[in-house]
């Protein structure tokens, strides 16, 4: 379905790329409780970004839809599993944009819509249902190049990304909410050493690395939290995508100075479980505890594995008294409306 062309959305610039504006900036950086050692949680709420029902994904589809745009693009595909976030947020985006959009996803047509799938329908999104398991990433994306082929020979002008929308444009995104993170915390004059993320497709993780190593090359901040991983996808544990490489193209397309090193990328595959999208008994009881302890809201297949990791990370005795660790929420709210049979 065709989308209704939004004239009021202009293309703007940060550092040089085209950027549209769909997120409402800067997102809160809420004190939690305190964690086992000690340590103090802070979350940082990407889930309250707020198009189609928020989420991380919206930072990335900020300098995604503005390269679109610039490129002529009448068009957005895009891939992920059957109850994708970043496809969900694509959806959203092409409405208010007035891009038709098309999305590639892992399994079958189902008989009701639910969750994602119903709010990227609401959306006016056409959804491809491929019958691929939402860890063969190799047939989706095999499925998104022959979809953009289909439509770019029907005469589109399509603009074609990949999963998570996981590139050096995408990273952009987290750059930028790198260097939001760190002013919250001066103007609320705390020093986290570490901020954790949940990691998959690898352009979050990678947009915060490179993040810190601009403000590093800067030298004008004093505290740059590290950032710990908590990788949730087989491919990024075992280093693919490399974040080292997506992190330092997207320093290189923005014009950044800063250099990324092996030691900027940790990633923590502990926390896994027995594949991407698939919940685990520590994931469950993660979620759990974050709705006790500040009404947050994690999906058992996604963010509540990076939680997991995180509170997994301070019973091991990670960090010490007093120190402030901060979590990236990147929302996926809407699959805990999913029933799995």
């Amino acid at each position: 379905m065709s989308g209704v062309p939004q004239s009021h959305i202009a293309v703007e610039q940060w550092q040089g790329q085209p950027r549209v504006s769909l997120a409402t900036l800067p997102t809160p950086l809420e004190k939690g409780p305190e964690l086992t050692g000690g340590s103090r949680l802070w979350m940082k709420r990407d889930d309250l970004t707020g198009l189609g029902m928020g989420g991380n994904k919206v930072r990335k589809l900020e300098f995604l839809c503005g390269a679109a745009i610039v490129a002529g693009a009448d068009c957005l595909i895009t891939v992920g599993a059957g109850q994708s976030n970043h496809c969900r947020m694509t959806a959203a985006a092409g409405a208010v944009l007035g891009l038709e959009t098309h999305l590639v996803l892992a399994g079958d047509q189902p008989h009701v819509m639910q969750g994602n799938q119903l709010l990227s329908q609401r959306f006016g999104a056409e959804q491809h249902f491929t019958g691929a398991g939402p860890a063969e990433w190799g047939m989706l994306e095999i499925a998104r190049e022959n979809l953009t082929d289909e439509l770019t020979h029907q005469g589109l002008h399509p603009y074609s990304i990949p999963i998570g929308g996981s590139t050096a444009v995408g990273a952009l995104g987290y750059i930028a909410a790198y260097h939001e993170i760190v002013e919250q915390c001066l103007a609320l004059a705390i020093s986290p050493s570490t901020i954790v993320c949940t990691s998959s497709s690898g352009g979050t993780h990678a947009g915060l690395v490179a993040g810190r190593a601009w403000l590093r090359a800067l030298g004008t901040y004093e505290v740059l939290p590290r950032l710990l991983a908590i990788g949730v996808a087989k491919g990024v544990i075992a280093g693919f995508p490399s974040v080292r490489e997506l992190a330092t193209e997207a320093l290189a397309l923005a014009g950044l100075p800063g250099e990324v090193t092996d030691d900027d990328v940790e990633v923590d595959g502990r926390w896994l479980g027995p594949d991407y999208a698939i919940p685990t008994e520590a994931s469950q009881k993660a979620s759990v505890w974050a709705a006790h302890a500040g009404a947050w809201v994690l999906d058992d297949v996604y963010t509540a594995k990076g939680m997991a990791g995180l509170l997994g990370n301070a019973d091991d005795g990670r960090w010490i008294s007093n120190d402030d660790v901060i979590f990236i929420h990147t929302g996926g709210q809407p699959e805990v409306f999913v029933r799995h049979d």
